[in-house]
């Protein structure tokens, strides 16, 4: 398919709190560097072209954008590109971020915020965002510890204005039933791709559904290429088969199977690149057959991946 006049409308909307958003949005952790994210040894991105790219996305209408202050490379700060593209923000523009880990300035991962340390990271990205206040923050989790002192400490800032909403990051059931008494999740971003799933992650899915919070998958193209990308990523046959016979990309085969699994799933494919750019928001409007449908979520089943 060709991304023609499609915009991020097709997709649909969902409400993070009082917040609406289409479906389909944007991530920002490519748009520091070219190679593998997260990574101190590549080449960044020209400043310029991630501009172009982040109000490319704004005027095909992209108005949910995922980032964090540890999106970072030696040189580019995806929270600092957002605020210089965007700024002032479109009044329906809701920028999520997230809080939890932690990098030094050389790029080197420290350890795992503690409770009394996320003030600190929240105010880090009002800072480079530019904001008073933050739409929606997730804590992001490492492992199956307990949520509650840092999710409640997000929740004392929350209560004091500089949090509008909350959500969580690689998480599992227990640690969003242990939140929820907490206080309000508008959204749950988990690892999640056509053959890079678990029977957690599917439980997860369901649970979202049920209590009205949205799914939000990360790595949903690059898969098992994880920051590297989709071009590190194995590709699947009955993927490329579906691709073709909708005369579309893989990767857009991999946006519209994620939105098709439910109406509470968000998609944030990232990219520095115009054209990809384009090619991700068009996928808003690749509607799959139930038989694609079903034959691209047996793949994870025969992957071994859901049980």
């Amino acid at each position: 398919m060709t991304s023609g006049t499609t915009t991020a409308a097709a997709a649909g909307t969902w409400r993070l709190g009082d917040l609406t958003v289409n479906r389909m949005g944007f991530g920002a952790m490519r748009l520091t560097q070219d190679g593998a994210a997260l990574s101190n040894d590549r080449t960044p991105h020209d400043r310029n072209r991630a501009i172009t790219v982040l109000r490319s996305a704004v005027d095909l209408g992209v108005n949910h954008i995922d980032t964090a202050a540890f999106y970072f490379s030696p040189m580019r700060s995806a929270n600092e590109l957002i605020n210089r593209a965007l700024g002032p923000y479109p009044d329906d523009l809701v920028i999520t971020t997230k809080v939890g880990p932690g990098r030094g300035p050389s790029g080197d991962w420290l350890n795992w915020a503690r409770p009394e340390d996320l003030r600190g990271q929240v105010e880090e990205n009002l800072r480079q965002l530019g904001r008073d206040h933050l739409d929606v923050v997730n804590l992001r989790m490492n492992g199956p510890a307990s949520i509650a002192e840092r999710f409640g400490a997000l929740a004392e800032l929350r209560k004091e204005g500089l949090i509008r909403h909350l959500g969580l990051s690689n998480v599992g059931a227990d640690q969003i039933a242990e939140a929820l008494p907490i206080a309000p999740v508008v959204c749950v971003q988990n690892r999640y791709a056509i053959a890079a799933r678990s029977a957690d992650s599917e439980e997860v899915l369901r649970i979202c559904g049920e209590q009205g919070i949205a799914f939000v998958p990360f790595y949903a193209i690059a898969g098992d290429g994880r920051e590297s990308g989709a071009a590190a990523a194995t590709e699947n046959d009955a993927v490329s088969a579906v691709a073709k016979a909708h005369d579309a990309s893989p990767a857009q085969v991999r946006l519209a199977w994620t939105l098709r699994r439910g109406p509470h799933v968000l998609a944030i494919p990232g990219t520095g690149n115009p054209d990809h750019l384009a090619e991700n928001v068009a996928a808003a409007a690749l509607r799959l057959t139930e038989d694609e449908s079903r034959l691209l979520t047996e793949l994870g089943q025969d992957a071994g991946q859901v049980a």
